[in-house]
């Protein structure tokens, strides 16, 4: 059974595996703050269908509650452990969604999927809100195949070893501003992510969707070329990793081995 991989702008993609349908870090609305859609249509309802989300860390462009709200009732959500405790406006949906608090290195299974979670070296706080923490994370995607999500992530040592094999990576190569701060990857350091990697395919994500208000002008390259930047140093680095350079609401498919 191939795995496809869809990619619906800034860090949401949905991963079908074995019949599961995963939802990743889902931002499924226009405008979020002083964030605002750019490029790509608004992901379609269907998009918001799903057994399982997985959210990484606690920032407003990964954990959104007006997407989650847009869940089914019932949905399991897998987050970051201590985010109840972090965000007070999750409490508020517990009574409609199924929320798993994990710590890297714990997994939850849903039917033949299990998903791992792993660390993540990126700031997981819910700023700018009270001091409470929750790490941040990565994900690997079991079934058929094995996909990883890293959220938002730095390189950091032991990484490739954290991961573990794997055949699909979904890598950010950007960020929604003019400047990347700590704890993120640009278009060259994923590609030196590959290197340690080693997946059979890696797609591009967060990046080239949300841009701030006003700022349109400001480094306007930092917003459209981290995906062909991308695929440029990748094919230096590591050749030997197929690149799928997705538009908003393309999909991707990993045949079987």
């Amino acid at each position: 059974m191939p795995v496809e991989v869809t990619w619906w702008g800034h860090a949401t993609a949905t991963v079908r595996d074995s019949g599961v349908t995963v939802l990743t870090d889902p931002l499924l609305v226009r405008r979020m703050a002083h964030l605002r859609r750019r490029r790509g249509a608004l992901p379609p309802p269907s998009a918001a269908l799903a057994d399982v989300v997985l959210v990484s860390h606690l920032h407003a462009d990964h954990l959104h509650l007006g997407s989650l709200s847009l869940l089914e009732p019932g949905t399991r959500v897998v987050l970051p452990r201590g985010a109840l405790r972090a965000v007070p406006g999750l409490r508020r949906l517990a009574s409609l969604l199924r929320f798993d608090e994990v710590d890297a290195g714990e997994c939850v299974t849903v039917r033949d999927v299990t998903v791992r979670a792993v660390p993540a070296a990126h700031d997981g706080r819910r700023l700018p809100y009270g001091p409470h923490r929750a790490p941040a994370l990565g994900y690997v995607v079991q079934g058929a195949a094995r996909t990883y999500f890293a959220g938002d992530t730095g390189l950091f040592d032991g990484m490739a070893e954290a991961v573990g094999p794997l055949d699909v990576a979904l890598l950010p190569v950007g960020g929604w501003g003019p400047w990347l701060g700590e704890g993120h990857l640009d278009a060259e350091r994923a590609a030196r992510a590959l290197v340690r990697l080693r997946p059979r395919t890696a797609v591009p994500v967060h990046y080239g969707t949300f841009w701030p208000i006003g700022m349109d002008a400001v480094r306007p390259h930092e917003f459209h070329a981290p995906g062909d930047e991308f695929v440029r140093k990748a094919g230096a680095l590591a050749p030997d990793v197929t690149v799928h350079r997705l538009a908003h609401g393309e999909s991707m498919r990993l045949e079987a081995a």
